[in-house]
């Protein structure tokens, strides 16, 4: 099986949520979480719900990439209150696998459970763990911009990750940066581009510069191996790769 991703991405104009105000929305979704036996238990699961769909879309993308690793007490407080929130939806399940079929509105109320719990979801195990993962690859002291390159980067080996459910046993990423503030010509940057760009057939590390941009392939490939071996091997090679980070170092790189 063959698949292609891309990734095609733009600068945010939109602010970096703030950080308190995240954490009482979610304080606020956590302390709504109702009893199960109250009487308008599918209402109220639907107010958590868009609660946590709103806090979801506000970390959503290079704004709340930015809020999420700007803050380190964001992440421990995010964490900490899902924890809750699915504590109160786990009760809430168990009381309705022994009580829903005395509900006249359970089909309501069990759909109301599942967006809720599948917001909550999203939260810890995509927001953080996306900005988290980018982080990874960005290593320290990024600049804005090159925290936004490695969304797209992570996202594009995430989206593989996917595909490699069923079929692992190749992948390969290009990635093209422009407006990046190297001067090929200069001999340090020259001698980092050289043997990569002498690859006549595109292999595993090398490097192109069309028009003066820069364009890196990342290829990995086992018969036999584990799921995510392939994007671990990419994901490591990015990781090491000085000439991507010097690229997108410059605040007017993507």
């Amino acid at each position: 099986m063959c698949g292609i991703i891309a990734i095609v991405r733009r600068r945010t104009t939109r602010a970096t949520p703030d950080a308190e105000r995240l954490l009482a929305r979610l304080t606020t979704a956590a302390d709504r979480i109702p009893a199960p036996e109250t009487d308008d238990l599918g209402a109220d699961l639907d107010a958590v719900g868009s609660e946590l769909r709103a806090i979801d879309t506000a970390l959503r993308g290079e704004a709340g990439l930015h809020a999420l690793l700007g803050d380190p007490s964001l992440v421990v407080g995010l964490t900490g209150r899902l924890a809750d929130i699915t504590l109160g939806l786990e009760a809430i399940e168990s009381w309705l696998d022994v009580n829903g079929d005395r509900l006249g509105e359970l089909e309501s109320i069990n759909a109301a459970l599942v967006a809720a719990k599948d917001a909550a979801w999203a939260i810890e195990h995509d927001r953080i763990r996306t900005a988290r993962a980018v982080e990874g690859l960005a290593g320290r002291d990024p600049s804005s911009a090159s925290l936004a390159a490695f969304l797209s980067i992570q996202q594009a080996l995430s989206a593989i990750d996917r595909l490699e459910v069923r079929g692992r046993d190749s992948a390969g990423l290009h990635v093209l940066v422009r407006g990046h503030d190297l001067d090929l010509d200069d001999p340090a940057t020259a001698r980092l581009i050289a043997d990569r760009r002498a690859d006549p057939l595109f292999t595993d590390g090398a490097v192109r510069t069309p028009d003066g941009q820069l364009g890196f392939v990342y290829k990995a490939a086992a018969e036999i191996g584990e799921l995510g071996d392939n994007t671990a091997a990419m994901r490591k090679a990015i990781i090491a790769d000085e000439l991507l980070h010097l690229a997108l170092r410059g605040d007017g790189a993507e």
